[in-house]
């Protein structure tokens, strides 16, 4: 594996461990420390998601018209580095959503070019090597995800133990963002003009069963709050503990899996677990549902970042396009989620979530019949 590569996991193991950090206790900081409800915290959400993803469309441009890659990278880190730890002066569900929206910038800079950077170091099966990035992603959620829990077992679950976990975690990102400074910059210096939908438009109905996926299932937070139900405060954590658990060792496997099997089949077997993971959590099979949701978010994620470095022509394009879609797509869900658990309870959310994941999956092998009887 090229050196760059298990650089770049590195890099990404200290960011996550940050971000899991400030994440797994977030949503439990906005709706039982400082009582802003499940609606805000649908807001937050939808404010952070939707700038994470929507500005990688236009960063993701950039780096295939200017021919800048590791610029990108590096700025994206040092942003989310610096903004993350400033959570500590927040005290309203308003003055989080500015702050995760800064922070989410960071990564809306450097997520497609990061990208079309392992892409460019991964030969053509790319999936061995996206499986191990995200294997190396969830790891460090894990660790941060401990982090927090050991924080508040020990500590309290009062608001400065809540801050004091935002301010440290300063120290993994600033870690992150001086290891990726040793990373080389991408081998080739791709120009273009414009974005061609013509070129890569075959790649555009499998984005959109992803973007149907992830607009009805539960953000994460939503499950946090939902093991509120069953768990008390202080051991959630170890629950996003087994999802990053999970997700760090399933990734490189279902990254192989994709290489020998192919997307459509790997991402069938995602969207099941999805739904599956949706009706745990109705049922209250809450550490089951956990597994499920990391079985699926691997699986997904893995297959569609592999199925566009191996297809795609304008490889950061395509990644921005991607992001963006999930960050329209995921945002709405979120507040259509929030509004509704609001209205209906918990189970009403549940409902509406199984029903629409049900959907997708229809739809998905509709068009995957009709493209095999069309050929």
């Amino acid at each position: 594996m090229n050196k760059n590569i298990i650089a770049l996991g590195f890099v990404s193991f200290f960011t996550d461990m940050a971000s899991s950090m400030v994440t797994t206790i977030l949503p439990l900081y906005i709706v039982f420390i400082l009582h802003q409800g499940v609606d805000k915290l649908g807001f937050v959400v939808a404010i952070a998601t939707f700038v994470s993803y929507a500005f990688r469309v236009l960063f993701g441009y950039l780096s295939d018209k200017l021919g800048v890659v590791k610029p990108f990278v590096v700025a994206g880190y040092a942003i989310s580095a610096v903004t993350k730890p400033m959570l500590y002066f927040a005290n309203s569900w308003q003055s989080i959503a500015i702050l995760r929206g800064l922070e989410r910038m960071g990564k809306a800079v450097r997520s497609a070019t990061k990208d079309s950077l392992i892409s460019a170091y991964s030969p053509k099966q790319s999936g061995k090597n996206f499986g191990f990035h995200k294997m190396m992603d969830v790891a460090g959620e894990m660790i941060g995800a401990i982090i927090a829990f050991l924080a508040l077992l020990y500590f309290g679950k009062n608001i400065e133990v809540f801050k004091a976990i935002f301010a440290y975690s300063l120290i993994p990102g600033l870690i992150a963002f001086i290891i990726v400074l040793f990373v080389r910059d991408a081998p080739y210096k791709s120009k273009v003009k414009k974005f061609n939908f013509k070129v890569d438009l075959n790649l555009i109905p499998m984005l959109f069963i992803y973007f149907g996926v992830i607009f009805f299932i539960f953000n994460d937070s939503f499950f946090i709050v939902s093991a509120k139900m069953s768990f008390k405060i202080e051991y959630i954590p170890l629950l996003v503990i087994l999802l990053n658990f999970t997700q760090t060792i399933l990734s490189y496997y279902f990254g192989i899996k994709i290489d020998k099997y192919g997307y459509k089949k790997i991402f069938l077997l995602s969207i099941i677990f999805a739904l599956f993971a949706m009706i745990s959590l109705y049922f209250n099979l809450t550490i089951l549902a956990f597994i499920l949701l990391g079985i699926f978010t691997v699986a997904s994620i893995n297959t569609i970042r592999s199925f566009i470095s191996d297809n795609a022509k304008n490889k950061a394009t395509i990644y921005g396009l991607l992001y963006g879609g999930v960050a329209l797509f995921s945002s709405l869900g979120a507040v259509i989620i929030g509004q509704i658990w609001k209205i209906y309870g918990k189970n009403g959310a549940i409902i509406y979530s199984i029903s629409g994941v049900t959907l997708t999956l229809l739809a998905f092998l509709i068009f995957e019949y009709k493209r095999l009887n069309n050929k």
